[in-house]
Parts: structure tokens; C-alpha cells; sequence
């Protein structure tokens, strides 16, 4: 403990409460860097089945299913992609574990961990890049959910169909039937997240299994309606690759498979912070990762191959992988009506874990006083619906292009929070520190930023980027490995060689 924070430390501590839960402010913390929903926790008590839950949620989406059937694009077996699904779950299983520790460690959320790297001040970059990646994926998940409303509402009243042609009715890209059913998922959505933390725990914990149960029959459905020798692991969107090719492109997979889940993976001290122990957090990870991930991996790799055989291919001869088209295509009224239910569950799942909370603490970080968990939120609800996320996920060329880009930026901040909490800081942290503005704080830096941090940032984002805008298609997979090594690298060599004034300014 040091500065202003010592002479307060024998004071009362104040417990704010707040949609995010009950947290301890001491006398000392500075109101410009605290509020109910950053300072430390008073209780933490989420077991190892509330992050399993929460992964549940989070893998179980209409984007993760379209994100596993892009796959087939690139040209490899359904087996190759099971393949790469689990290894590059197994990696973000293990990246995971090493996010979460600080935040579980001190009760914090993701933001509020990011100053003991980037500083007390500094801290506000690596918050406004996630949430700015956030408000993009909210938006993307939400669009990808909504095109089940749109189809139902055709199936049962086929004059709608009219209001489905963006180009007669519709602006910036997007029908008016699908603004409907876009601005429907929105409002569901935000009815949750309104409520708290406390209500999206029992949100999460419901809709994991609830997901699970009904894209277990819809696998079931479409292989018994297939046969199970028609189910082929061979299945490829083209002629397969084989040799070298094949080897690189699985490698390739398994790069993207470490991107798409790289946003909720660098902010997932939101949720470790409420951990009752760092055993009930990895725990509840490994049941939620490999294990969980392995099952969904081998339902939608059935899913796309029955289905194949069940409902054929599309007008181009592509394999269909979107669940939604796959459903919307079975001439059965309860099963669409189903699919469209589980769908819209899933998405409000995945979306608030993974892109409602983490900008709700992100932009609160920005500015404490001003802006709550629900403001935070909200901003980025709203700036779901301004990047017209239609246009970011409308085809696989475009899916692995947003994630190479999304990669690329969240990287270099991953490395650094790694190379200072284990390696600089040697895993200690003093949390009292974390909410002081006093020049002797540990993270103050130079004017409460730490210039090392910003630099291996850019230097690992710009590479990372380049690699994105001039290098090759397949480079551009490993953007997420390139940034995070870059600023690790950087980060590490900065705090390990340059002179401490020039670090803290004193």
C-alpha cells in the first residue's frame, strides 16, 4: 500500500452496491477511478458450474455455428475441422486461465486490472479498444440472430416476403423486415442486461443447458433424417486439400479459432472476478472448453454434414452452414419454430457475456463519476445498431477478415497484460493502488501512464494490421499470435531495460 492510501487504510470501508454486484470503497479510492461497479468485490462466490454456464452460453450462438461451418471454405474435411476446433480450444482453455487469475485475485473487472500495466490512466485504451470491438460483435451477433425472426415471419405469412428486398424496402443495407426482427433481439436483449449481474448469472446458468438440449435434436433430426451412413467426417465445401496444404490451412483454422474467441477471452476477468477460488474458475473453464467445446464442435460438424444430405446444398453448390438456412429449409413448423426460439436464447446469451458486459465496465472506466455500468451498456447497444453489423459477416471471406482485423488489435493487449502480471510483477498485486491518482501510487507511471505499455500496444497492432492489409491470406490468420507476441516482446524488453524515470517519470 502506498501514498495517500496508507494513512486511510485503518478507516471504515464503504460497500456500494450496483447492478454489477456489491463491492468494498475505501476512504482512499478516488472517485475519478472508482465507483459501486469497478472497486473490489465484498463476496465472490460463483462456482465452477457458473463458468461452465457461461461458456455454454458463449460457444452456443448462431455466430459460433456459422463460425465452424466457414470453415468448410477453406477447403478441408469436416474431420480436419474438428481437428482444428478442438486444438484451438484447448489453447484458448489455457489462454483463458492466465486472463482470469488477476481479476479473480483481486475482485476486479477486466478494466480496472488493465492499470497495473498500462497505469491509472493509461488503462483507458485498452478499455475503449474492447469495447469498441464489443459494440462491433454485439452488433454482428445480434444481426446474425435476427435473420431467424425474418425467416419465420416468412414461413407463416409468405406476403412478407416483399419487406425482405433491401434494395425496394430498406435502408443502409438492411430490409425493413429485417430491421424488424433486428430491433425484436435488441430489446430482448437489453430487458436482460437492465435487470444485473444477478439476473444474467441465472440467465446464463438456464440458457447454456436450454441451447444444448434442443441442438442435441436437431443434430439427432438431421441424422436420422440422413442416416447415419451419409453423415460424412470426409465432407468438404471443394475438392479437399491434402499434404502440406492441408497441414497449413488446419493450422490456419486453428489460428481463427483462438481469434473469434480473443475479445471474450482478454476481457473474461469480468467474470473471473466473481470466483469464489482460482480452482472454481479454471475448473469450470476446462468443463466449459475443451469438454463443452469438443460436443459442439462435433454437433456442428453433424449438423452441417446431415444437413447436407437432408436439405442438399446451396444455389452456388456451397454447403449451407448457417443453422438458421438449415432450419428454415426443414418442412417441419415446430422445428423452425424451435430453431428460431433457441437461436434468439443463445444469441442473448452470448451477446451479454461477451459483448454487453464488457463494455458496460469498459466505458464506466472512462469516466466513473459519469457513466454507470447500465450508461456503459447502453452505449454500446446503441452503437451495435451505427456500424450496420450486416456488413461485417455476410459471407465467410468477410468473416475471417473482421476476426483477422478484430485479432490484430486485441493481441498486443493480451501480451501485455500476460509479460507484466507473471513476469514484471511476478503475480503480486496492490489492489488499494489501482484507485489512487497519488504520483506514489504503484501504477501511476508518467502521468499515470505507462508509456511502454502504449508503445509494445501499437507496435504489436500496426505489424499485426500490416500483416492484415498487405500481407497474404494466410498470414492475415495468425494476427491475434502476431500482435500478442509483438507486445509481449516489447513490453517485456521496455520494463526490463529502459531507465525507471523514464517508465514512472520519477
Amino acid at each position: 500500500m502506498t501514498g495517500v492510501l496508507a494513512a486511510d487504510a485503518i478507516a471504515p470501508a464503504v460497500t456500494g452496491h450496483s447492478a454489477a454486484g456489491d463491492s468494498v470503497i475505501k476512504p482512499g479510492y478516488d472517485p475519478a477511478l472508482t465507483n459501486g461497479d469497478l472497486a473490489p468485490l465484498r463476496k465472490q462466490d460463483w462456482t465452477s458450474y457458473n463458468f461452465f454456464a457461461f461458456w455454454m452460453s458463449d460457444v452456443h450462438s448462431v455466430g459460433g455455428y456459422v463460425f465452424a461451418g466457414s470453415l468448410f471454405a477453406l477447403g478441408i474435411s469436416a474431420w480436419q475441422v474438428l481437428s482444428a476446433l478442438t486444438i484451438g480450444i484447448v489453447a484458448v482453455y489455457w489462454l483463458c486461465n492466465l486472463v482470469s487469475r488477476p481479476s479473480q485475485q483481486a475482485g476486479v473487472p477486466y478494466p480496472v486490472t488493465a492499470r497495473i500495466a498500462f497505469g491509472v490512466r493509461g488503462a483507458n485504451l485498452p478499455a475503449l479498444i474492447r469495447g469498441l470491438i464489443a459494440v462491433a460483435w454485439y452488433g454482428i451477433q445480434t444481426y446474425l440472430a435476427s435473420t431467424a425472426f425474418v425467416l419465420l415471419a416468412v414461413k407463416f405469412q409468405p406476403a412478407l416476403g416483399r419487406y425482405g428486398d433491401a434494395d425496394e424496402y430498406g435502408f443502409l443495407g438492411l430490409s425493413l423486415l429485417g430491421w424488424g426482427g433486428f430491433l425484436l433481439m435488441w430489446v430482448l436483449q437489453a430487458a436482460v442486461f437492465w435487470n444485473g449481474m444477478e439476473a444474467i448469472r441465472k440467465f446464463i446458468d438456464f440458457c447454456g443447458p436450454a441451447v444444448y438440449a434442443v441442438m442435441v435434436a436437431l443434430a439427432l433430426y438431421l441424422v436420422v433424417a440422413a442416416g447415419w451412413q451419409n453423415v460424412h467426417f470426409g465432407l468438404a465445401s471443394g475438392p479437399p486439400k491434402t499434404g502440406f496444404a492441408a497441414v497449413a490451412t488446419v493450422l490456419s483454422a486453428i489460428a481463427l479459432v483462438v481469434s473469434y474467441f480473443s475479445g471474450p477471452m482478454l476481457n473474461f476477468g469480468d467474470f473471473s472476478r466473481y470466483g469464489g477460488s482460482f480452482e472454481e474458475v479454471k475448473r469450470g473453464n476446462f468443463l466449459g472448453l475443451p469438454v463443452n467445446f469438443l460436443f459442439f464442435a462435433v454437433l456442428a460438424v453433424c449438423t452441417v454434414s446431415a444437413g447436407a444430405t437432408v436439405i442438399g446444398r446451396g444455389e452456388d453448390g456451397a454447403i449451407i452452414t448457417d443453422p438458421v438456412l438449415i432450419v428454415d429449409k426443414i418442412d417441419n413448423t415446430t422445428a423452425a419454430v424451435l430453431g428460431v426460439l433457441t437461436f434468439a436464447i443463445a444469441t442473448i446469451g452470448i451477446n451479454i457475456v461477451a459483448n454487453f458486459v464488457s463494455p458496460a465496465f469498459d466505458f464506466s472506466n472512462l469516466s466513473p463519476t459519469r457513466i454507470s455500468w447500465r450508461a456503459g451498456g447502453m452505449i454500446a447497444a446503441v452503437g451495435s445498431i451505427l456500424i450496420t453489423p450486416w456488413n461485417l459477416y455476410n459471407n465467410p471471406d468477410t468473416i475471417h477478415y473482421t476476426l483477422d482485423t478484430l485479432g490484430a488489435v486485441i493481441g498486443p493487449l493480451f501480451g501485455v497484460l500476460i509479460a507484466d502480471f507473471y513476469l514484471v510483477r511476478n503475480r503480486t498485486i496492490e489492489v488499494d493502488d489501482l484507485f489512487t491518482l497519488s504520483p506514489s501510487g504503484a501504477y501511476y507511471y508518467r502521468g499515470g501512464i505507462n508509456p511502454v505499455a502504449v508503445a509494445a500496444t501499437v507496435a504489436g497492432a500496426l505489424t499485426a494490421i500490416a500483416t492484415v492489409v498487405w500481407g497474404s491470406a494466410y498470414l492475415a490468420s495468425f494476427t491475434w499470435f502476431i500482435g500478442a507476441g509483438i507486445g509481449f516482446g516489447v513490453y517485456l524488453l521496455g520494463m526490463r531495460h529502459l531507465p525507471a524515470y523514464l517508465i514512472y517519470g520519477r
